[in-house]
């Protein structure tokens, strides 16, 4: 939705609009006061669309002074099949006891579990790596000035998978299904505060993040508007394949989901 729409209407039965800049202002800053100034942004470090999309976020958040609580989801856990395993019954996980590592990061400060899914997340989608190895983490948190020591804290500590835990059963339970899923203040009240997406590639940066956030507010206007969706050529299926190439190259388990509801 565009802020800066302009309709022009010559029937004399009209309403007529604010015709002064004072009631403009006015009109603009009672809007501005019904904007989110804060989102969680529920991710898992295996998503590349995801992670496509956090780096949106944090340009957005650092351009409009936003506060993101990067909280997480388990793509393991929402595509198991029957008779697999919880990915917290396993002695290692990969999307899972990375989110493990973040959470106990985010305990002694939130933005480190920011860093932390940047790091591995850059790791993963643009370098290469392979994060979901123990051994990989272990350097990626050297790499942040922080202890390697810690994968071995987060695994030991059972209280890690109640984090993630929380997190993921929270999207669930708003009818969520995958990443990345974005939940705004007033959920509690308002079940329909929460979007999947913007699943994109090529993340805007300046002035167009901004304005792909207002279109983004601009969906929370329209609680029953489920779904809009630009099919895919052979060309933007290259240009994904490309972007995606280097975590289609790392990763070791197959990429699956289940249909949308």
């Amino acid at each position: 939705m565009n802020s800066n729409f302009v309709v022009e209407n010559t029937s004399s039965s009209s309403v007529s609009a604010p015709d002064s800049e004072a009631d403009n202002a006015s009109c603009k800053a009672v809007a501005m006061t019904k904007l989110p100034t804060r989102v969680d942004f529920h991710f898992d470090v295996m998503c590349p669309w995801a992670y496509q999309t956090s780096l949106w976020m944090r340009e957005v958040r650092d351009r409009l002074e936003l506060e993101v609580d990067w909280c997480f989801f388990s793509l393991e856990e929402i595509n198991r099949v029957e008779g697999k395993k919880h990915p917290w019954e396993r002695e290692w996980s990969y999307g899972w006891s990375m989110m493990r590592i973040g959470a106990l990061l985010k305990r002694e400060d939130p933005a480190l579990n920011d860093a932390w899914y940047l790091r591995s997340g850059t790791a993963l989608h643009v370098e290469g790596r392979q994060p979901h190895r123990p051994e990989v983490a272990r350097q990626l948190l050297a790499e942040l000035d922080l202890d390697p020591g810690l994968v071995e804290v987060a695994l030991a500590d059972d209280t890690t998978h109640d984090d993630v835990r929380i997190d993921h059963e929270r999207v669930v339970g708003l009818g969520g299904w995958g990443v990345p899923t974005l939940v705004f203040p007033g959920t509690d009240s308002d079940d329909s505060r929460k979007l999947f997406g913007p699943v994109l590639i090529e993340p805007p940066t300046g002035e167009a993040a901004e304005r792909l956030w207002d279109l983004v507010l601009g969906w929370l206007e329209f609680p029953h508007l489920y779904e809009i969706q630009r099919p895919k050529t052979p060309t933007d299926l290259v240009a994904v394949g490309e972007v995606f190439r280097p975590y289609i190259e790392a990763r070791e388990w197959n990429t699956m989901a289940n249909p949308t509801p």
